[in-house]
């Protein structure tokens, strides 16, 4: 007769050698468990906060069919305002990066009196109403200017209140990242004879430039939707100084909700075409840069 071992519940259940038997399962259970209900929360929040709205902007710019919508986003007054949007966005945007680099670059590497209360005020346009903002750039810049620039309704003026709000995206986007770049890295490229300019685009440049283009992709898409910074001080002048923003509220205003939803989902897809482009840009750079080292 054959005898038949009965198998080994260890062999079986491994968890069972662990205190309390199934005590592991439970544990990665528990894990399993929060970690979908974090994914729940989030998608329903982002649901309810992002896609919600820009699923309701889509139904209102398709209400009128797509011939409206054609119409819309290609009548002339639309055109201008895009044209005004875009080349000021672009100018800001560039203007931003190298003076917003030097910037996070003063901060991070040299230490003079007030260092502190100079990065407090970086901060300064993401807290102040962007309606005030306008009225600050209009008492400096407007006709009575105590400083003799008269900008009001010029696109100087549009283009130097979106540099105002559009500034701390670029410092604040390059500034942790210089942060932790090793000094040591650059130490060496200076001592094998690399001359400061060479250090900097060769070691210290191929590092920020991730960063570099996070903030320059914020810093473009806040700019082509601004409203409130520039209402006072660009005057919405057709062809001009009137950004799409504006031609926004005046279709609004004409009770043509359909074509501002239209011009709104241009912006929306111009915003996100660009920060995708330059997230992938980005990433391949730091990827590149990962290999390198």
């Amino acid at each position: 007769m054959t005898v038949t071992t009965p198998p080994d519940p260890k062999a079986v259940r491994p968890d069972l050698d662990a205190p309390g038997g199934t005590q592991p399962v439970a544990r990665s259970f528990g894990r399993g468990g929060t970690s979908s209900l974090r994914v729940g929360v989030a998608t329903l929040w982002l649901s309810v906060i992002v896609l919600l709205p820009l699923a309701a902007i889509v139904w209102q710019a398709a209400g009128g069919g797509w011939r409206a919508f054609g119409e819309a986003v290609t009548s002339r007054a639309a055109i201008e305002s895009f044209r005004v949007t875009l080349t000021i966005s672009v100018g800001v945007t560039v203007v931003n990066l190298l003076f917003g680099l030097l910037i996070a670059w003063v901060l991070v590497r040299d230490d003079f009196p007030g260092k502190r209360l100079v990065d407090a005020i970086i901060d300064l346009p993401f807290a102040l109403p962007t309606i005030v903002a306008s009225l600050v750039m209009l008492a400096l810049y407007g006709k009575n200017s105590p400083v003799g620039l008269h900008l009001q309704h010029t696109a100087w003026g549009v283009a130097v209140a979106l540099a105002f709000v559009t500034l701390p995206f670029v410092v604040r986007a390059v500034q942790p990242v210089l942060l932790e770049i090793d000094r040591e890295t650059e130490e060496a490229a200076a001592s094998l004879g690399a001359s400061g300019p060479k250090v900097f685009t060769s070691v210290v440049l191929p590092a920020l430039l991730p960063s570099l283009l996070s903030g320059a992709g914020l810093a473009f898409s806040r700019a082509i939707g601004e409203f409130g910074s520039v209402v006072l001080i660009g005057g919405a002048v057709p062809g001009k100084t009137e950004v799409s923003s504006q031609w926004i509220r005046t279709l609004i205003e004409n009770d043509d909700r359909t074509g501002a939803a239209a011009i709104s989902i241009v912006l929306l897809l111009l915003s996100f075409v660009v920060l995708f482009a330059l997230r992938l840009v980005g990433a391949r750079a730091a990827r590149h840069e990962e290999r390198a080292q």
